[in-house]
């Protein structure tokens, strides 16, 4: 007599036959592209604020700015011209927010255009064959 593990087992180690579909992609929606793209580029943008802060904490914290700051001064000769007053924390977050929002307008507009452009497209080419597995 078998039990019931012994049963299963052997279950197990039959090979289930692989189902593979073939699909083609015709037509990118325009609007869920858009908001796709819309997503992608606000992530994109709060890595970016993310990122520049970080950078000029640590900076800041190791002295940087400051030694720049005495070598400008040094090469110019005047001190009342001041680096690190234009690489104060408040201009460099005004920068990279300027910088993030107009990522945030270009890689929408970049999403809408890829969609229209692909939409366009699959009217020559027929669409994009992709295909699926069933493991």
């Amino acid at each position: 007599m078998s039990t019931v593990a012994e049963k299963l087992q052997r279950k197990s180690q039959r090979q289930a036959p692989t189902k593979q579909v073939r699909l083609k992609l015709v037509y990118i929606d325009f609007w869920s592209a858009v908001k796709l793209s819309f997503l992608v580029a606000i992530c994109g943008a709060i890595l970016l604020l993310v990122t520049t802060l970080l950078i000029w904490i640590v900076l800041n914290s190791l002295g940087v700015i400051e030694q720049v700051d005495s070598v400008f001064s040094d090469i110019i000769g005047d001190d009342a011209t001041s680096l690190a007053s234009v690489f104060s924390l408040g201009q460099v977050m005004f920068f990279a927010s300027i910088v993030a929002v107009l990522n945030i307008v270009g890689g929408t507009a970049i999403g809408a255009i890829s969609a229209l452009l692909y939409n366009l497209s699959v009217r020559l080419t027929g669409g994009l064959l992709v295909g699926f597995t069933n493991n």
